[in-house]
């Protein structure tokens, strides 16, 4: 099984798609985090086009070789989550099993409970549903020191100037220092330093935590997740603690939890073997 590159027109963006799997297979839709790209499924793309899926990981909007609108207000919720639909819509289907992490986990939670007809399954990796998250950032200090560098993200064009300035490693570094050894290799990080220093991409990447805080992702607290739904958790995650995890089933119809005590924040590629099965095993519920 090869996997395939192509653009696609969503929501008025091209977005570049990797893709693999038979056609007319169950679609799955991977939806990457800060700061990766489409490369942060590679362990994931293969083994599930294996297991019959249609799989296909964008890069989302802001990333790699994806259309990079200007402005913070391009980077709002409600945007990154139409971007998903309308990647469904052209793949020809009505559903698909959304496969999410990090920030890729936070699109999926809003799309699963704002269209939850065109979600048949989610599966959310180390990201809590956003109401929890906003509950906690006002109520604990501990979460609110793990979360610093989001308020420093807030700050205008300083951020990327600095990691620009830097060529990125800084953020090479703190993969390397909250994984697992092994996790990234080296050639994973110049691939990863290749997406971020793009034309446009570093503040494209940061316009999704500033488009963050002035929206209010506490409107969706009386809004149940109606689809089924699979929280994975690497329970060494140095930026959300593990007290998340449980809360956030609580705003779901069908929910579920795993915790993967020995994995981090990056828990598809330190586990990928344990990470597929679960997604395969449920999705095909």
């Amino acid at each position: 099984m090869h996997v395939q590159c192509q653009y696609v027109h969503s929501n008025g963006l091209r977005l570049h798609v990797a893709t693999a799997g038979p056609a007319d297979g169950p679609l799955v839709v991977l939806l990457h985090g800060f700061p990766e790209f489409w490369y942060g499924w590679r362990k994931q793309i293969e083994p599930l086009a294996d297991e019959g899926f249609c799989v296909w990981a964008p890069d989302q909007r802001g990333y790699n070789l994806s259309d990079k609108p200007p402005g913070v207000k391009a980077y709002a919720l409600d945007q990154l989550a139409a971007d998903v639909t309308g990647l469904i819509d052209a793949a020809g289907r009505r559903q698909a099993i959304l496969v999410g992490h990090d920030w890729g986990g936070a699109v999926a939670w809003h799309v699963a409970a704002q269209a939850p007809d065109r979600v048949s399954r989610a599966v959310i990796l180390n990201v809590p549903h956003p109401a929890v998250m906003m509950r906690q950032l006002r109520s604990s200090l501990r979460q609110l020191a793990r979360s610093w560098y989001i308020f420093l993200f807030q700050l205008p064009w300083l951020p990327e100037r600095w990691l620009k300035f830097h060529c990125a490693w800084p953020l090479a570094r703190t993969l390397l220092r909250t994984s697992r050894s092994g996790a990234f290799s080296a050639a994973d990080l110049e691939r990863y330093r290749e997406a971020w220093l793009r034309p446009g991409a570093m503040t494209a990447m940061l316009n999704w935590y500033r488009a963050a805080l002035p929206v209010r992702p506490m409107q969706m607290a009386g809004q149940r997740v109606r689809p089924p739904t699979l929280l994975i958790w690497g329970a060494q995650d140095q930026f959300l603690g593990r007290e998340l995890a449980a809360p956030s089933l609580e705003c779901c119809e069908h929910g579920e939890l795993e915790f993967l005590e020995q994995a981090t924040h990056w828990v598809q590629h330190e586990e990928p073997d344990r990470v597929n099965a679960l997604i395969a095993d449920f999705a095909k519920r």
